[in-house]
């Protein structure tokens, strides 16, 4: 152990194992085929979103209020964006004692009710996972409750280390870790327990671009619409930014597009059902700034999978768009009756499912007699959509693809 390491050592990783192993799932690796055949290299999933409670939080949550003991008698409360606060209203429970969670604006739903229903008591935490914090440092010092940091806390980041030990016995051959950042509670204690045992493991984290503190210094002011909602933090973590720069060998950013594609790629060919921040670890690989391990494993940490289910209607609907598999077409059509049923016929001779058809007559220059119709169809391809389009123009009718 050296000073830069604040206190937590191996032991104290292991200890916290022990702490947690009634409670937090030893969750299982999966070797993805499609991703290895993809990039080139053996990919293997760490499945921490089949956690309890859906996400990697858990582990550091058992943890601390463990270690709080007596002085948590009085409650515990923390500012969270969702996974935090799920996690310590479990551990709470479990311990017997109240939480207290501050969630900012705009937080996921789904984390939100989950939170609820495992016996916390959600208040409003501002525009952020910063002011909720600061809201719960507040109630702190107001109510004599124990306030839990959701992730620049020494017994959190021990906690969160378990899950390199969990690595280092399931992947013999692991030359690769890529690992979700926004905190840095998970990255910080997987790089301690893996960099002590195997310090030639590599290990990279990843944050999106647009709320990336531990690579620009800060993130912007304000609230940061993202996909990953459960990495958004403002600035670095006192206790994690050392850590960091110790044992962790890159740090890399995506995008929100990245994002996106690796969800749903997850989902149709993993079968995991995984949340914008878990997801990003795939996103590095999908946009090229990370490569897998040439020799030996690259292990992929899903850290959560806590999703909105109002989000992936969206999501499903881009993925099938830019895959060619959805298809947007604007068409004149003449305004007399039994011309929209002539286009649509010939939509159905193609063997093309029309999802949506709507009428677009406000801000277009259509002609006197003449509207405007947009249809969405479910087709086979970006072949089968030329094909449509061909056989509407010789029918007489003037058809464009509307893309993105």
């Amino acid at each position: 152990m050296t000073n830069d390491n604040l206190g937590i050592d191996l032991d104290a990783i292991r200890a916290a194992r022990e702490i947690g192993r009634c409670v937090v799932e030893h969750t299982p690796i999966t070797p993805s085929a499609y991703l290895s055949h993809q990039f080139g290299g053996k990919i293997i999933l760490k499945a921490e979103n089949l956690q309890r409670t859906g996400a990697f939080k858990i582990r550091g949550a058992i943890n601390k209020l463990h270690q709080l003991g007596d002085r948590a008698k009085n409650g515990v409360v923390s500012g969270s964006a969702g996974n935090h606060a799920q996690g310590l209203a479990f551990a709470a429970t479990h311990f017997g004692v109240k939480s207290e969670i501050f969630i900012p604006l705009g937080a996921s739903l789904s984390k939100v009710n989950a939170c609820k229903g495992y016996g916390g008591i959600v208040l409003d935490g501002g525009e952020s996972v910063d002011t909720a914090v600061a809201a719960a440092k507040a109630r702190a010092l107001e109510t004599n409750m124990a306030f839990c940091h959701p992730y620049d806390d020494v017994d959190v980041v021990a906690g969160q280390g378990t899950l390199g030990l969990e690595l280092l016995e399931d992947i013999p051959d692991l030359a690769q870790v890529i690992i979700p950042l926004g905190g840095g509670g998970l990255l910080s204690g997987v790089a301690l327990a893996i960099k002590q045992q195997r310090p030639d493991v590599r290990i990279i984290g990843v944050q999106v671009s647009s709320c990336a503190p531990y690579i620009y210094g800060s993130a912007p002011s304000g609230a940061v619409p993202t996909l990953a909602d459960g990495i958004a933090v403002k600035q670095p973590g006192e206790v994690t930014r050392p850590l960091i720069e110790t044992w962790v060998d890159e740090l890399v950013d995506v995008d929100e597009d990245s994002v996106a594609d690796a969800m749903m790629i997850l989902l149709e060919r993993s079968k995991m059902y995984v949340e914008g921040g878990g997801a990003v670890g795939v996103s590095a690989l999908l946009a090229l700034r990370v490569k897998p391990a040439k020799r030996g494993s690259t292990c992929v940490v899903l850290s959560g999978g806590n999703v909105d289910m109002g989000l992936i209607p969206n999501l499903i609907r881009r993925h099938e768009t830019k895959a060619g598999r959805r298809a947007l077409l604007f068409v004149r059509v003449p305004d007399r009756p039994g011309a929209l049923a002539n286009f649509l016929d010939v939509i159905a001779r193609s063997g093309a499912n029309l999802i949506e058809v709507s009428h677009v007559r406000e801000g277009l220059n259509l002609r006197v007699r003449e509207t405007g119709v947009q249809v969405v169809l479910e087709v086979r391809g970006l072949d089968h959509t030329t094909e449509i389009i061909s056989a509407a123009k010789t029918a007489g009718f003037d058809v464009s693809q509307v893309t993105n």
